[in-house]
């Protein structure tokens, strides 16, 4: 089974893929997402950015993309609402102090990269082959009450600011380990940097649409599959965002940190063939250092690569990288401002509970 690691899409390309679950399942209030997304990009640089990478002389400016710990909140508005209270609202009581229990992360020189050369025409003929490594599976269905846990390695990129000097900076590269019920309403997080050792909860009354059961109600028709991502990402895209990237964005986030049924990940790697401007790159390298082929897409400088084993066409992980920079930038060309790898992905039967260990 193919799924992708967190993906940190640039804050102008988050899209409303909780749109793609029956209606009953999505309805907010008139303006409840942007509320909760401009609540939490608030509390992301203020908590988690600023506490665990500054001190009281320094500052970091405003980064490429927000910390992956509040990835899904932000992109699904119904989830926001439930993981306002949750992790928003546990930084904010934490009494005062900055950290929140969370071992700060050592940073280094940006993480740099050679970028792979890019072939369009290569791209439909690779992503069907990678569909149909998504659908020959035998894995079984997960059982009611069971959870998809996905353990991965991550670091990024960011800009860093002391006085009047900015530098790009990296976080070590580091483990994350989540785990989502197949119903989406209960989940635990552990990522270092950003939680404590124990992790947080991801209990939530309303469901977040990478859930199990969720994906399971996609349609497998890829036509049918891609005009649903394109109805639901036109609802609530930034105008200054392609059509187009918030599409590929968005079936990023169905593949991400999930376990979608062979049928519905075969599917979505056909809709994004449909996708103009999607290509293929003959090396990537993810974030523990194995090589491999990747499907991508190029937006606002940035490139964004899914990851592939050359011979198999299992998911490696997932990097962003600048291939185009500004003037006086100091994210260069070939700065890798995200890259991720997964390590193990499985089945589990509780919260918390690793592969091989007894409920």
């Amino acid at each position: 089974m193919n799924a992708s690691p967190s993906h940190r899409p640039h804050p102008a390309e988050w899209t409303e893929t909780q749109s793609l679950l029956p209606s009953a399942e999505r309805d907010l209030p008139a303006g409840r997402h942007q509320f909760h997304k401009e609540q939490m990009m608030a509390r992301i640089h203020e908590d988690l950015r600023t506490s665990s990478r500054t001190s009281a002389t320094s500052a970091v400016a405003p980064v490429k993309r927000p910390n992956p710990f509040l990835r899904r909140a932000i992109l699904l508005p119904a989830a926001a609402f439930a993981l306002a209270g949750v992790v928003v609202g546990g930084l904010a009581l934490t009494g005062g102090e900055t950290d929140g229990g969370k071992t700060a992360l050592a940073t280094g020189p940006a993480l740099t990269t050679t970028i792979g050369v890019a072939d369009a025409k290569g791209a439909p003929q690779l992503l069907e082959r990678i569909s149909l490594a998504a659908a020959d599976t035998s894995a079984p269905a997960p059982r009611k009450g069971q959870y998809i846990y996905i353990a991965s390695k991550v670091a990024d990129s960011y800009i860093k600011t002391v006085g009047d000097k900015s530098e790009a900076v990296s976080d070590e590269l580091h483990s994350r380990q989540v785990w989502n019920s197949l119903d989406g309403r209960d989940g635990w997080l552990i990522e270092a940097g950003a939680t404590s050792d124990k992790g947080i909860t991801l209990k939530s009354d309303t469901p977040f649409s990478g859930a199990y059961d969720a994906l399971a109600e996609l349609p497998t028709d890829p036509d049918a599959l891609l005009q649903r991502i394109y109805r639901a990402s036109d609802a609530v895209r930034d105008p200054e965002v392609p059509r187009d990237q918030a599409a590929f964005v968005a079936i990023g986030d169905l593949l991400t940190e999930s376990y979608p049924p062979a049928e519905v990940g075969a599917a979505l790697y056909k809709a994004a063939a449909k996708i103009p401007g999607v290509v293929a790159v003959d090396d990537a390298v993810d974030a523990t250092g194995r090589h491999g082929v990747a499907i991508a897409r190029e937006s606002d400088g940035e490139r964004t690569e899914w990851i592939f084993d050359k011979k198999t066409l299992q998911f490696l992980g997932e990097r962003v990288v600048v291939v185009k920079a500004t003037a006086g930038d100091p994210l260069k060309v070939g700065t890798v401002t995200h890259t991720s790898a997964i390590t193990e992905r499985a089945v589990v039967d509780a919260a918390q509970q690793v592969p091989g260990q007894a409920s």
